[in-house]
């Protein structure tokens, strides 16, 4: 039967779609491995290619809103892909000696092709990651052309069109600058390889061997959920996509085994969002830190580690008290560990090799570009485990779609750093910050966790992460926090809005599988994931970032940041090994406090406490199941 000229319309540009992502995956690869390209070249080149293959999956008109708004909409499509190919050229061509260049500025038609590109770029993103952000690209430039119409405590200079196109466009501040250039190198293909993990099967070996690992025990799909998001959740680069592809198994498990359908849905929520802080990958803000703090990605790596371990044990302590209070039991059918890895030990090969060659400092990019031969050298070690030309080209495609917002977002979130280095607006809003929290620390962390959520709520992580460290990280300096763990709790504070009630879009995705009350389970997933604001609080107060030559701050503070967490769990839950009176519960909640602000001192004498509290809980539990 012939194709109708409406499928046609949609099937037509899909084909070209397809086609023009995997020819950008491998012009990435090429890019990566030959670095043929200069930056002021490269940039907008990846930009426009960027958006126009957003214009052709995201199309202005949905084919469900009729023929001919659907036609109309793809001619208007057709014509802004050109227009950003067009202005991608004039940039791309556009020679920084030239001596007017210097002496003049901006030409009329670079001037325009730079206008093309913020408009553009700001529809892409509307498109891809929504009007929030969009709003907030706006609201950075408005302040930057008209600031100087604002009262003296908050103006700027104010700044013509041609000095804003100059300074965002023909140069490396602001669209094409620093956040652009880690979406559209390292994080690009750390995207790529995380789709041929998926298309090769090694994604379900990892969700496998959690299984085999945890099913045995107390709510096994809980914690099998905790492990494989650990496994999966730093290389998706996306804790809604983790969530999604791990949670259409593990939480019909959980549900099965007796969990809510709201808890189901929040254990998967807060363990996809530790995924984004799982070294070795770490989603794409870990990239972007090493750039802003030129600390190098090996060292932020190695610290990294203990946080992250005490993130997950904090999950995986309030999922095993669930199942306790819920009188659950471990799974009956499961996989033994070694069939599993006798199945799927080849796909380990690859995370090893990606890791090693990080901590040996080698470029991530060509770590990432390794990783992605790697993992399909290896999956065609095993007879079982082959791909087929198909599904090797659906995961350079998949790279690419997948890759889509983040680059957007990198790109718009680039104007806002552009124009807090170009008004100097930074410095304004930390000595507003530093005012408003009366010059106390906890206050200040307390504002920037409150930002962080806002933001959240319309940016991705990377995005978030991006704005909130170019107007807090100073803040936090200025409170005399190192520079690296200033970052690393900005950091860990942009993940919190996938979990943060009103708008907890991973806790919303998982309610959608659990088919429970979106906000029910963000109260569970905001619950179960509390370890991203009280280790960012010991990162601050304690010396749980690790520095060369402080081994025993480090030990302590590592100790008394995973008592902080069982005395809260305690706290809240009312359980450990048996129920807590109330008297107990503030008993415990005191004890926690106290180790989160006391001195080093203090912080000895809380663990002490807390083990004498454990000890008692766990005899009184003993003597009760004794006399039952």
């Amino acid at each position: 039967m012939p194709e109708s000229k409406s499928s046609f319309l949609v099937n037509i540009p899909m084909k070209i779609a397809a086609l023009a992502a995997i020819a950008l995956s491998v012009f990435q690869i090429w890019q990566g491995i030959t670095a043929e390209i200069s930056a002021p070249v490269f940039r907008p080149i990846h930009l426009s290619w960027v958006i126009v293959l957003v214009f052709l999956t995201h199309p202005l008109f949905s084919s469900n809103k009729g023929g001919f708004a659907f036609k109309i909409g793809r001619i208007v499509d057709t014509l802004l892909s050109i227009a950003i190919i067009w202005s991608a050229w004039r940039i791309a061509k556009f020679d920084y000696d030239d001596i007017m260049f210097l002496i003049e500025g901006v030409g009329e038609i670079d001037k325009i092709a730079g206008c093309i590109t913020i408009v553009l770029l700001l529809e892409a993103t509307r498109r891809t990651v929504g009007m929030v952000m969009v709003a907030i690209a706006l609201l950075f430039l408005g302040y930057a052309m008209f600031g100087n119409y604002l009262p003296a405590a908050i103006a700027s200079n104010g700044f013509p069109l041609e000095d804003i196109i100059r300074f965002h466009i023909f140069s490396t501040n602001g669209v094409y600058g620093a956040p652009l250039a880690i979406a559209a190198g390292v994080v690009f293909i750390f995207v790529l390889f995380g789709a041929f993990l998926q298309v090769t099967g090694a994604g379900n070996f990892f969700i496998d061997a959690a299984f085999a690992i945890a099913g045995k025990y107390r709510g096994g799909p809980a914690k099998a959920s905790v492990i494989s998001s650990a496994a999966l959740g730093s290389i998706s680069g996306s804790a809604i996509a983790n969530t999604v592809t791990t949670g259409s198994l593990t939480i019909p498990m959980m549900k099965k085994l007796g969990y809510k359908p709201e808890q189901a849905a929040g254990i998967e929520a807060a363990a996809s969002t530790g995924g984004q802080i799982m070294p070795p990958v770490m989603g794409a803000g870990a990239f972007v830190m090493a750039q802003f703090t030129g600390i190098p990605y090996s060292e932020i790596l190695i610290v990294s580690i203990m946080p992250a371990i005490i993130y997950f044990a904090c999950t995986l302590l309030y999922v095993h008290i669930m199942a306790c209070k819920l009188g659950l039991k471990g799974m009956d059918n499961y996989e033994k560990l070694m069939v599993v890895l006798e199945r799927g030990w080849h796909f380990l090969v690859p995370l090893v090799l990606i890791t090693a060659l990080l901590m040996m400092s080698y470029s991530p990019v060509l770590v990432g570009i390794a990783g992605c031969a790697a993992i399909l050298i290896a999956s065609m070690l095993r007879k079982h485990s082959r791909i087929t030309f198909a599904l090797f080209f659906e995961g350079m495609k998949q790279g690419a779609i997948l890759a889509l917002p983040i680059s957007v977002a990198c790109a718009t979130a680039g104007i806002v750093v552009g124009v807090v280095g170009q008004t100097g607006i930074g410095l304004q809003f930390t000595q507003f910050l530093i005012a408003l929290s009366g010059g106390y620390l906890f206050s200040a962390l307390a504002l920037i966790a409150l930002a962080a959520v806002i933001l959240g709520m319309g940016l991705p992580v990377t995005a978030a992460y991006i704005v909130l460290s170019i107007m807090a990280v100073p803040t936090l300096l200025d409170f005399g926090v190192s520079l690296l763990a200033a970052h690393m709790i900005v950091f860990w504070l942009s993940q919190t809005s996938n979990v943060t009630p009103p708008i907890a879009l991973a806790a919303f995705a998982g309610a959608g599988i659990a088919k429970s009350s979106p906000m029910r389970s963000a109260v569970q997933a905001f619950k179960l994931a509390q370890g991203f604001f009280l280790i960012p609080m010991m990162m601050a107060f304690s010396g749980l970032i690790w520095v060369d030559g402080e081994v025993a701050s480090f030990v302590l503070a590592t100790l008394s940041t995973i008592a902080l967490i069982i005395a809260f769990a305690g706290s809240i839950e009312g359980y450990m090994f048996g129920r807590l009176t109330g008297v107990e519960r503030i008993i415990w909640l005191v004890t926690a406090i106290v180790m989160v602000f006391g001195t080093a001192a203090l912080e000895i004498g809380g663990m002490i406490v807390l083990a004498g509290l454990v000890a008692w809980n766990m005899r009184k539990s003993q003597s009760v199941a004794t006399a039952t």
